[in-house]
């Protein structure tokens, strides 16, 4: 082993570049490429959030209308099997089919600030043919948001905005 002698320069010694290179790197912290990574990660996240949560209301609100359209069709349709008048009714709390027997179709909202504006009584048969009818639901929560369900008395009930 060489000794220095005293008043010399100690032997130098060589590192490998990559070894220093990659013990700078980890004090130095996140390179862009993954800050950019991680952000585009948080990004996709978000956006997934906020459409699982995009405007339950109107969403509440649509399944209502839907719902509503499928219970006067099958209330006129058997309204016509027994030659029976069928009325629906709107009442605070809910709804009720006239001329049906008790609990044959449901007659609560299914969302609890369901409303209805305008028109509460709608004849839904027997004849075949039945005038134009139209209900328009709106949302306690949100006022700004009616849906009507209509029907021109010959085709089915369908759901379609409110036009004032």
């Amino acid at each position: 082993m060489p000794t220095s002698a005293p008043g010399s320069r100690p032997p130098l010694t060589l590192r490998r570049p990559q070894a220093r290179a990659a013990g700078e790197r980890a004090r130095r912290g996140f390179t862009l490429l993954e800050l950019l990574v991680v952000i585009a990660i948080i990004a996709v996240g978000s956006a997934g959030v906020a459409f699982a949560l995009r405007d339950a209301g109107g969403n509440a609100l649509e399944r209502d209308a839907q719902r509503l359209a499928a219970l006067l069709e099958s209330a006129r349709a058997r309204s016509r099997l027994s030659g029976e008048p069928v009325r629906w009714v709107a009442a605070d709390d809910g709804f009720r089919f006239e001329g049906l027997p008790p609990d044959t179709l449901p007659h609560e909202w299914l969302a609890h600030d369901t409303q209805v504006s305008g028109r509460r009584v709608l004849v839904l048969g027997p004849e075949p043919v039945i005038g134009p009818q139209a209900v328009v639901l709106t949302s306690a929560e949100h006022p700004d948001r009616a849906l009507r369900v209509a029907t021109d008395g010959l085709r089915p009930f369908t759901v379609g905005p409110a036009t004032p």
